[in-house]
């Protein structure tokens, strides 16, 4: 009995010994094997490991691009316009020997803790030397590739590397708001002023030159109506003396005919004329003369 106690402890012992030395590195992951504290192997195949119970130490580092969003800071560009600035990167362990070295037993949170100072100092320097106005506008691409490639060159001494570098917003400060909204409020009233000015000296240009086109083209079409009429009055003068000079008897007729139209128009025309004036010379019949 006490043999087979024996037996199966040590069976036990054996299990425990081979389990404790194997282990398995995932495909999403990079591998330190440590001998008292020493790199001794780096481990960046996937699959199943073997190490010595006891003596060997495995670290596991994440192979995959890790995101770090850095707290918002305000910085204060060549013009002096202060901005909140809030920046993302991400990165990767790219050198799992010198990131351990760099961060110790701290993993990737201490070398995200590191990589934030980096990232931080950079966009202070990189935005520092130009304006909000280049911030603000398509120039901030170029600005994040400087901040880049900053951050890229310092971090490859912790063993990562810097995948890319972006800036989330930049905006003014909240105290600062009110003051700079105020600000272009006013400007864009000034400007609003001065485009209705110049709409109102125009639109006085357009309608000077209308009135001036139509009291010319009136002028002209009254001038040429005098001409016209004038024509026509000197054309029916000669009509009528000619007409006279022909007929005189008929052209006196005619003219009495027209003086009775004009005399007798109407229900309520009353004349007080002698009845033997000439008025009614053409309206006394031959046998009532007679």
């Amino acid at each position: 009995m006490s043999r087979l106690n024996i037996l199966f402890g040590v069976v036990v012992v054996a299990v425990a010994l081979l389990f404790s030395s194997v282990y398995i590195v995932d495909e999403r992951q990079k591998a330190l094997r440590l001998w008292f504290g020493e790199v001794s192997a780096v481990i960046e195949e996937p699959g199943l490991n073997f190490k010595i119970p006891f003596l060997h130490e495995i670290v596991f580092y994440d192979d995959r691009i890790l995101p770090l969003d850095s707290a918002p800071q305000e910085i204060t560009p060549s013009d002096d316009r202060r901005l909140v600035v809030d920046a993302f990167a991400r990165w990767r362990i790219q050198d799992p020997v010198t990131f351990r070295r760099a961060v110790g037993t701290g993993g990737e949170a201490a070398g995200a803790r590191r990589l934030e100072r980096i990232l931080n100092a950079g966009v202070r320097e990189v935005l520092g030397r130009v304006d909000s106005g280049a911030i603000l506008s398509s120039d901030r691409v170029s600005l994040m590739n400087q901040i880049r490639d900053r951050s890229r060159a310092e971090a490859a001494s912790l063993g990562i590397e810097v995948v890319d570098v972006r800036i989330k917003r930049a905006d003014l400060p909240t105290q600062n708001l009110n003051a700079t909204f105020e600000r272009m409020r006013a400007e864009r009233q000034r400007e609003a002023a001065d485009e209705i000015a110049r709409g109102n000296e125009a639109a006085q240009r357009v309608r000077a030159q209308a009135d001036r086109t139509a009291v010319e083209t009136t002028s002209e079409a009254q001038k040429d109506a005098d001409i016209i009429r004038g024509e026509a009055d000197a054309r029916r003068n000669a009509i009528f003396a000619e007409a006279f000079g022909r007929d005189p008897e008929f052209f006196a007729f005619y003219r009495s005919l027209s003086a009775y139209e004009k005399a007798l128009n109407g229900a309520n025309s009353t004349l007080v004329i002698t009845p033997d004036s000439e008025f009614f010379d053409y309206l006394k019949s031959d046998r009532l003369g007679e």
